[in-house]
């Protein structure tokens, strides 16, 4: 193990470009593979996993080396069974961050180099946010840059029907004041102006998590975000409680929500935004990540019949920016070598990005891109909205422990909904919190 690292070592300092110089394809050819062979695991299956193998494609095709990808379901729990048993594929694709950062402190990751993140921070809009999440403590506890973001999924988005929007006159709103305003409104004018679902099954309440993460980023500094993420401030604390009442103002403000809070529990996530497109409209606005569109009906053609807006931040806040909440997967080095080491290298391309943005279900914060390269004029928004990010943060949700972020947080918005109050919903999610110490 000792000699491979060190050959690594000695490769990286050919393969690892100057920043100015790591835009293209043409770099990481100089770096010749042949008869080395590259072994990646990560959660895409279906059509992700096709796109992503055309990813693969141009960077075997440049270098000559053998890629093999397994893609799983079950990923997370595939990768520690390997690592476990000493047989890590060279690089491993977390879309959970927290997993990831398990593993560095178990010493399965290599880090990636302060090089590595200083281009990070400088090539990716909302640079410092990325080299955060991924960077992790080591086994010997002392902070890492080990993962490398790649591929968001956006949420912050607030999806709408702009022929109701021109028809009744309605402009998109900037700030949340106006957001406010536009929907006390649609009220006084005898619209609904929110559809809200928050069934999911087993996961039910989820959807409440998202209102609560996003008005922390438009509140509260990202730092306060990260330490309520890590439980270094209570779910009780006043500022967790401010941003819980204000997704109760969209929930229990008379009117503004369709169904009333009764009905919010029980309108699943999936079909609620259809009842964007009914005639007449049962309501005006849906906030929903960007995934939501594959659960419009079949004839909705986006950018005409559907569109959407950015969550907008408060004026009243304005040093906190344009944050932006959403999710993404993390490359990481599980067994080095220099494949895997070129292959972090090529990921920095905009070639690479570029391959995935032409094809379905892919964003990108890596600014220099051609948004032109985006299969359509929703995904090119969506870009945009990512470059545009002075703060991004990953779901908050998705990094705390499983039994809060997956459970007593869930539950607990299920609670807020039916009638609870933030304080005492926020106490419960604490004490269950306070139980897995």
């Amino acid at each position: 193990m000792k000699g491979m690292l060190n050959t690594a070592a000695a490769i990286i300092a050919i393969s690892v470009l100057p920043t100015a110089a790591a835009d293209t394809l043409a770099d990481i050819a100089k770096v010749d593979l042949t008869g080395q062979t590259l072994t990646i695991s990560g959660p895409w299956t279906g059509p992700d996993e096709d796109n992503f193998r055309k990813v693969i494609e141009k960077f075997s095709d440049a270098t000559h080396a053998k890629v093999n990808y397994t893609g799983s379901q079950s990923f997370e729990q595939q990768i520690i069974v390997d690592v476990d048993a000493g047989s890590p594929p060279n690089i491993a694709v977390f879309p959970q961050p927290g997993l990831a950062a398990t593993l560095a402190a178990k010493g399965a990751l290599a880090p990636l180099g302060d090089d590595t993140a200083k281009w990070m921070k400088d090539n990716y809009a909302a640079g410092p946010s990325w080299v955060d999440l991924g960077t992790y403590k080591g086994k010997d506890g002392v902070p890492a840059f080990y993962g490398f973001p790649f591929k968001v999924d956006l949420k912050s988005l607030v999806w709408y029907v702009p022929d109701n929007f021109a028809d009744a006159g309605y402009e998109i709103p900037q700030t949340q004041e106006d957001l406010m305003a536009l929907s006390a409104k649609m009220v006084a004018d005898g619209h609904t102006p929110w559809c809200i679902g928050l069934g999911s099954g087993s996961a039910t309440g989820w959807p409440g998590t998202d209102w609560v993460e996003e008005y922390m980023l438009r509140t509260q500094p990202p730092e306060v975000y990260d330490q309520w993420v890590r439980n270094e401030i209570k779910f009780d604390d006043p500022r967790v409680l401010a941003a819980i009442d204000l997704f109760g103002e969209f929930i229990r403000t008379p009117g503004w929500v369709y169904g009333g809070p009764q009905a919010v529990v029980t309108q699943t996530y999936k079909d609620i935004p259809k009842d964007l497109f009914t005639v007449p409209p049962h309501c005006y606005m849906h906030r929903q990540a960007s995934f939501i569109t594959s659960f419009f009906p079949d004839n909705v053609v986006l950018g005409k019949d559907a569109d959407f807006f950015y969550f907008p931040p408060f004026a009243s806040h304005p040093e906190l920016g344009k944050p932006v909440e959403g999710g993404g997967t993390i490359f990481t080095i599980t067994k080095d070598s220099p494949a895997a080491r070129a292959f972090i290298d090529y990921l920095k391309t905009t070639d690479a990005n570029e391959v995935w943005m032409g094809l379905s279900g892919f964003l990108t914060a890596r600014k220099g891109v051609n948004l032109q390269a985006y299969a359509n004029d929703t995904l090119r928004k969506e870009g945009q909205v990512v470059l545009d990010a002075t703060t991004f943060r990953f779901d908050a949700s998705d990094l705390m422990p499983g039994a809060i972020g997956a459970g007593s947080f869930w539950s607990g918005m299920v609670d807020y909904v039916g009638g609870k109050s933030a304080a005492d919903v926020a106490r419960a999610i604490q004490a269950s919190w306070d139980a897995i110490k």
